[in-house]
């Protein structure tokens, strides 16, 4: 029985396929041949042994013929044992060869999907950070994993099958013709005929199936929102539980007719292809029996079996190739998806001409600077100032006022829409990527640790740094204590994203880390801000040292931080409103005097009376 495009009725586009048709080009024609171009000679092998496994799977339909013929009509019993061999022995080459076919044709698929994973992971790391916020991540995942997965499918399947249906085709009706013409000519006219009910019962199964699965979805949902914890506490907070149990009970109901009209459905479609594959052998049964009888042709019974094997082995071919538009164009358009992400531009790279000085200072200058996300609204607008080597900012201001935006434009996260960045004099956009971020280390506010162990996040910014190096770096962190009382110390799993670890702690690991690094410029982004005062406390007592004795730049709500500062920034709506220290900025009764009374103030009263104690 041929297949009739798998349980989900994948012969069918879905409407959001329809839509989304790809149009087929020669250059997206030859851009996907073009991953296949290497393996060249593993392809031509496989196309060999195709055509031969096709040939070589029709033969024992040929030898049968002369099996009965021969051998049994003939009453040849040599002559029947060497046709017998000789089909068992074609059947078993056949099987033979299409093992070694699908190695070499797995192979083919895995290198190629090889490469373009390769490829674009590769791509996805030289996308700016703009790239990242503004794409949905389930998105970017999908494209590395089940889209470029699907290729290896695309080659396997969909490719193998035009071609292997298309030679057994072709063969099949090239060998029918030379038995006899007019039985071949009927067994080609009757094809047409069982692909009805294929196509019908296909259809039907596929509109049940996406109903069914909405359905799913639907009693899912209400499991999901009812049966969570916070869902059961509002059920019974409302005493919904019977409406709850009524819109459960209604789905399962409609989920179970669904399914009852999917099972008969297919029940009536196997009664009615079986009906049909009796049809095509019975006509042909009819059509030689009448051309032996009355015309007396030169037909033998062996030539009419031949013929209704043969007949039997092309529905599944004529089945499938009538299906594979559907496979062709769900093939064109994983290629356009995968394309779509190779053809986005990477807007933050190396100049040609990029410049790697033989030694950072950390001198930092904003020149006129303007920025934006998107053409409507700016960001940052004229922006200036200079920070030399050694000393420190601060950066103060209302949320979404532009801080981090700032700091982000130092490392190139994003490139300046307007004026100039310069690190030591040059355009960090004339720098040498490597050597620009390789000089600047970055603690922020949501601190990342990849699930591994201490040491393996600490060695992340040194990776041939000694033990001596790494607790060093953990005491300057204020975090050696907590290490040592690790039962595997440094060698202790800090889970994914950092889950068995406060806040306090992860942020102490991540400052180790910048230490670790040695940067030219520092570089602290709220790194205080979502802790409790005992962790701040802590973390502060890191930051201090290294504010006293590097060049840094922090955005801190902390006063104690901004104190240390050779220079404080406002920024308000993108521009730098107020600039000095903190004694002349507190006295001008402007933006800082209104952080200072709301927000540092707080933090200002709390920090004497823990002095007091």
């Amino acid at each position: 029985m041929p297949p009739m495009g798998g349980p989900m009725g994948r012969g069918y586009l879905t409407e959001e396929e329809k839509a989304n048709k790809p149009k087929v080009t020669l250059p997206l024609l030859k851009r996907i041949f073009s991953y296949l171009l290497p393996y060249w000679k593993q392809m031509s092998i496989v196309l060999g042994c195709i055509v031969l496994s096709s040939v070589l799977g029709l033969l024992p339909s040929v030898l049968t013929g002369r099996i009965i013929d021969e051998g049994l009509l003939g009453q040849n019993m040599k002559m029947l044992i060497i046709l017998i061999v000789a089909s068992l022995g074609v059947s078993l080459g056949s099987n033979l060869i299409q093992v070694g076919e699908s190695y070499l044709n797995n192979w083919i698929a895995q290198h190629i999907t090889f490469d373009i994973r390769n490829k674009m992971f590769q791509h996805l790391q030289k996308m700016s950070q703009g790239f990242f916020t503004s794409n949905n991540q389930g998105d970017i995942i999908t494209r590395m994993t089940s889209d470029i997965s699907g290729v290896e499918r695309v080659i396997t399947s969909t490719f193998t099958s035009i071609l292997s249906n298309s030679i057994t085709l072709i063969c099949a009706v090239v060998i029918m013709y030379r038995e006899n013409w007019i039985l071949a000519t009927v067994g080609v006219l009757v094809i047409p005929l069982f692909t009805i009910p294929t196509r019908w019962a296909g259809k039907t199964r596929w509109t049940l199936t996406r109903e069914a699965q909405e359905c799913n979805d639907n009693i899912n949902g209400i499991l999901n929102e009812t049966l969570s914890v916070s869902g059961q506490l509002l059920v019974k907070l409302f005493g919904k539980e019977e409406y709850e149990y009524d819109r459960y009970e209604k789905a399962n109901k409609q989920m179970i007719g669904l399914h009852i009209k999917e099972s008969m459905a297919g029940r009536w479609f196997r009664v009615v292809i079986n009906t049909f594959s009796s049809v095509g052998p019975m006509l042909l049964y009819l059509v030689g029996g009448i051309l032996m009888m009355k015309y007396d042709a030169d037909l033998s019974v062996g030539d009419i079996t031949v013929l209704v094997a043969l007949l039997g082995r092309m529905y599944g071919p004529v089945n499938s190739l009538l299906n594979i538009q559907v496979e062709w164009i769900r093939s064109m358009a994983l290629f356009t998806r995968i394309f779509e992400y190779f053809d986005m531009p990477v807007e933050i790279q190396n100049a040609e001409d990029a410049v790697t000085p033989a030694k950072a200072e950390g001198n930092v200058e904003f020149r006129n600077v303007e920025f934006s996300y998107t053409p409507e609204r700016k960001i940052l607008k004229d922006i200036n100032f200079t920070l030399k080597s050694g000393n420190s900012i601060a950066i103060v201001g209302p949320s979404g006022s532009g801080k981090s935006t700032i700091i982000n434009l130092i490392p190139r996260l994003y490139d300046v829409c307007g004026g100039q960045v310069t690190f030591d004099g040059v355009d960090v956009r004339k720098l040498d990527l490597d050597f620009l971020r390789e000089n600047i280390g970055i603690v922020s506010q949501e601190t990342y640790l990849f699930n591994g162990t201490i040491r393996d996040n600490l060695l992340y910014a040194k990776p041939d740094a000694t033990e001596e190096e790494l607790i060093e770096a953990c005491k300057k962190a204020n975090i050696y204590e907590f290490v040592q009382n690790q039962e595997k110390g440094l060698d202790a799993v800090v889970g994914n994203r950092g889950l068995k670890l406060s806040g306090g702690e992860k942020q102490r690991i991540s400052i180790a880390r910048v230490l670790l690094k040695n940067p030219a410029l520092f570089i602290f982004d709220e790194a205080t801000s979502a802790l409790d005062s005992i962790s701040e406390s802590k973390i502060q007592e890191a930051i201090n040292p290294i504010i006293e004795s590097r060049t840094s730049i922090l955005i801190a709500h902390r006063l104690s931080t901004i104190l240390a500062a050779d220079e404080i920034l406002v920024i308000k709506d993108g521009v730098i409103a107020e600039r000095g220290v903190h004694s002349e900025l507190v006295k001008a009764g402007g933006t800082y005097t209104e952080l200072y009374e709301t927000q540092f103030g707080k933090a200002f009263a709390e920090e004497k009376e823990a002095e007091k104690e």
